[in-house]
């Protein structure tokens, strides 16, 4: 339970001053028509899953006027499960609390973003609601991926396979770490999140230890 949502990719900016509501849903439509990833749907096929770019798809952004106690809900609701045949895979919402304050909402499913790609939206949408003209995009999600397929069919990567293959051929060790309390037996995707800084010092012999361990930062933040 709650899986449905745990691909989902939300986040919050809150615009202080008057917004042009028409303005904001031309430059979304513009970020829509400039992105074939953003007006792509997915399908299985024979059990396999294909990929669709369709040319032009519906939308529009979702407009509610509340009070300032009712936002908090209002943002909850507005992360719901995303239908993957059905694109765009990108929801925007926009919640007027006054006339020159509001929240922009934005919700993209996983399949089609990452936390880069969130960055890049939010910055081209504010160049677009600004007036300003985007340079052309050289390359599209597809060409990258047309790349990856390649280079995964190449010699080097045959090789690669192969050893990897005869390292674990025998028995593979099954990663049992000790936890600080049971786990359900189906994950429930419950959780909390604790906020905290971390200073100068610190982090710089994390970054250290990260080197000496040949990993990266993530890697030993996840592993304390």
């Amino acid at each position: 339970k709650g899986g449905e949502l745990s691909y989902n990719m939300p986040s919050v900016m809150r615009a202080d001053g008057a917004l042009d509501r028409e303005l904001v849903e031309k430059a979304i439509r513009k970020l829509i028509q400039r992105h074939e990833t953003r007006r792509t749907g997915f399908k299985l096929i024979d059990g396999e899953p294909v990929q669709r770019i369709y040319d032009d798809v519906p939308f529009a952004v979702e407009f509610t006027q509340a009070k300032e106690e009712q936002a908090e809900a209002l943002v909850h609701g507005f992360v719901r499960a995303f239908d993957l045949e059905k694109a765009p895979l990108l929801r925007v919402g926009l919640i007027e609390l006054a006339k020159d304050r509001h929240l922009l909402l934005f919700d993209m499913h996983h399949i089609i973003s990452d936390g880069v790609s969130i960055k890049n939206l939010i910055e081209e949408f504010v160049s677009l609601y600004e007036g300003k003209e985007l340079p052309p995009l050289r390359v599209q999600y597809k060409d990258y991926a047309a790349w990856q397929l390649s280079d995964m069919q190449s010699e080097r990567m045959k090789k690669q396979e192969a050893y990897w293959l005869d390292v674990f051929s025998g028995e593979v060790p099954v990663l049992d770490m000790p936890t600080d309390y049971g786990r359900p037996a189906a994950r429930s995707f419950e959780g909390g999140q604790i906020e905290f800084v971390i200073g100068p010092e610190l982090t710089e012999q994390l970054k250290g230890l990260a080197v000496k361990s040949e990993s990266t930062l993530y890697m030993v933040l996840l592993a304390a």
